[in-house]
C-alpha cells in the first residue's frame, strides 16, 4: 500500500479512537479516583504487551533502553494522571479540544530541542488547525474552560509533554521497530503504575466490596487495550512514517470525535461547530503538504 495512503489510515484510525477515549476516562472516573484510572489504565496496557517486550529488552543497548524510558514517563505514565485529573473538573469535549495543543508545542519543541525545520505552509496548516480547534473550545466549551483553568493548565503539560515524545521519537529512536518502542515504553512506565496502584490505593479491596467496580473496570480496559495499547502502537508507526508534525496533527481531528461523545452524553453544541471543524481538516491538510515531493519536515 502507498505509503502516504497508509499515513492518512492510521491517521484517521487513531482520530476515532482517542476521540473516544475522553468519555472512556469520564466513564472511569464514576468508579475510580484520579490515581486508580491513571495507573489502571498504564498498567493494564503494561500487561497487554508484556509478551512483546520480553525479547527485545535484552537486546537494546543501555542509550536506548533509558530513552525508552524518558519516552514512557513522558508519552504515556505522567499524561495518562493529568487527563484523569484534568476530567475532574471539565468535561470530555473541553478535554479533546485542548489537546489540539499538541502540533503547535511539537512545532515549538521541535524547533527549540531537536532542530526540526518547518515550512511555512506546514507553519500556516498548525495555526489553521488551532484556530479551529479553539473556536471548537469557544463555542462548546468555553464557559466550562473559562472557570476551570487549573484543569485545563494538566491537558497543557500533557501536550508539552507529548510534543516532546513525539520528536524524541522520531530524533533518537527511529532504528526501533514501533512495536518494540510501545511495549518496552509501557514495560518501563508499568511499574511504577503498579506500584502506585497496588502499593498506594485501595483497588483490590474495591473490586471485592464493590461489584460495580467491575463495570469501571470494562471502560479502562478498553481505554487501555484499545484507546492506549494498539492506539500508541500505530501511532508510533506513524511517526517513523511521516513526521512529528503530521502525526500529531491527528490531535487537531480528535476534538471532532470527543465533540460527537460529548453531544452524545448531553454536552453543548451550536452549528458554528461545523466551520471549525472545516478549519481542523484544512489545516491537517496543509501540515502534510509538503510530503507530496518528500518529507514534510527534515531532522537537522
Amino acid at each position: 500500500m502507498n505509503q502516504r495512503l497508509l499515513s492518512w489510515i492510521i491517521l484517521i484510525a487513531l482520530m476515532f479512537t482517542w476521540g473516544s477515549s475522553f468519555i472512556l476516562i469520564k466513564r472511569g472516573l464514576l468508579y475510580f479516583s484520579v490515581i486508580e484510572v491513571g495507573a489502571l489504565r498504564v498498567v493494564i496496557t503494561f500487561i497487554s504487551l508484556l509478551p512483546f517486550a520480553i525479547r527485545p529488552l535484552m537486546r537494546l543497548s543501555r542509550t536506548d533502553l533509558i530513552l525508552l524510558g524518558v519516552s514512557g514517563m513522558a508519552g504515556s505514565l505522567i499524561p495518562a494522571f493529568l487527563f484523569a485529573k484534568a476530567q475532574t473538573g471539565i468535561d470530555s469535549a473541553t478535554a479533546g479540544m485542548l489537546n489540539s495543543l499538541t502540533p503547535m508545542s511539537t512545532l515549538i519543541i521541535g524547533y527549540l530541542v531537536f532542530g526540526l525545520k518547518a515550512r511555512m505552509i506546514n507553519i500556516a496548516g498548525v495555526f489553521i488547525g488551532l484556530a479551529g480547534a479553539l473556536g471548537l473550545l469557544q463555542v462548546s466549551g468555553g464557559r466550562e474552560f473559562s472557570f476551570n483553568i487549573q484543569y485545563a493548565a494538566y491537558i497543557i503539560l500533557a501536550t508539552v509533554l507529548y510534543a516532546f515524545n513525539v520528536n524524541l521519537i522520531k530524533a533518537k529512536l527511529k532504528h526501533i521497530p514501533a512495536l518494540t518502542i510501545t511495549a518496552i515504553t509501557f514495560f518501563i512506565a508499568g511499574i511504577p503504575a503498579s506500584i502506585i496502584l497496588f502499593g498506594f490505593t485501595d483497588i483490590t479491596t474495591q473490586f471485592m466490596v464493590e461489584p460495580a467496580a467491575l463495570t469501571g473496570l470494562a471502560y479502562i480496559a478498553v481505554l487501555a487495550v484499545i484507546g492506549t495499547g494498539l492506539a500508541m502502537l500505530a501511532f508510533n508507526k506513524l511517526i517513523k512514517m511521516s513526521s512529528p508534525l503530521f502525526a500529531s496533527s491527528v490531535t487537531y481531528m480528535i476534538p471532532i470525535v470527543a465533540l460527537l461523545w460529548g453531544i452524545s452524553d448531553n454536552e453543548h453544541f451550536h452549528p458554528s461547530l461545523l466551520l471549525w471543524m472545516g478549519m481542523i481538516i484544512m489545516g491537517v491538510v496543509l501540515v502534510n503538504l509538503e510530503s507530496k515531493k518528500k518529507k514534510l519536515v527534515e531532522m537537522q
